[in-house]
């Protein structure tokens, strides 16, 4: 099945290599461009992606406001936000607002095709080790979660077992790194994150992730 891909940057260079490199696969392909977040807004009613990149910085509307608007519409596409990091302080904000993940702008853009893949598949976006380093960092600058928050009474419901995955999946830690770690197999592991994404109605790995860090999981580095 092809994944399709609307393409959102204000920075007509990123949309031309993204759409270069797109159009040399055969699994993936551009379902529109945008220069905001309106015309993405606009994009991705029309054309129904399966996988929006969006820019945060751009005119007119920025990538937070357009992701809150996308994701609430029914059966969204997964929306993975581009970021420079270094001084993009809006990725735990776009995070909040119903993305699924994020990619840095200077990847390689081959990394970016398979994340693309990745995000389109349902699974994590990307390394374990680069979605602890990138969330760690927003979560800290936020302030620590109250005992009355919700993340605080959605866990309460979650088991034991469930709560020792849901610490290592704050951690970054793999399916894999998971099962090695509790000596179960792969595929326990797996079951374990499916029913943490149902139980905390989780999007996807991410927000696990963010979720382990406001309830106070994962101590703030």
């Amino acid at each position: 099945m092809t994944i399709r891909v609307l393409l959102v940057d204000d920075q007509p260079l990123m949309i031309v290599g993204l759409r270069m490199v797109i159009n040399d696969t055969r699994d993936i392909e551009v379902a529109g461009e945008a220069g905001n977040g309106r015309e993405a807004v606009q994009l991705a009613r029309a054309q129904r992606p399966d996988v929006i990149l969006m820019d945060i910085r751009m005119p007119e509307m920025d990538g937070i406001e357009a992701t809150r608007i996308v994701t609430s519409q029914p059966d969204p596409p997964k929306v993975v936000v581009l970021t420079t990091f270094d001084d993009d302080e809006y990725v735990y904000g776009a995070l909040r607002a119903g993305a699924s993940g994020f990619l840095l702008k200077n990847m390689a853009l081959e990394d970016i095709l398979n994340a693309i893949r990745i995000v389109a598949s349902g699974d994590a976006l990307i390394a374990p080790s680069v979605t602890r380093r990138l969330i760690g960092a927003f979560v800290e600058r936020s302030e620590p979660a109250a005992p009355s928050t919700p993340p605080v009474r959605a866990i309460e419901g979650i088991t034991g077992r469930e709560r020792e995955v849901l610490v290592l999946v704050g951690h970054g830690m793999s399916n894999a790194e998971i099962a090695e770690h509790l000596f179960i197999s792969v595929a326990t592991a797996k079951t374990h994150v499916a029913r943490l994404f149902a139980k905390l109605e989780a999007r996807d790995r991410v927000h696990l992730v963010i979720t382990a860090y406001e309830a106070g999981l994962v101590p703030r580095r």
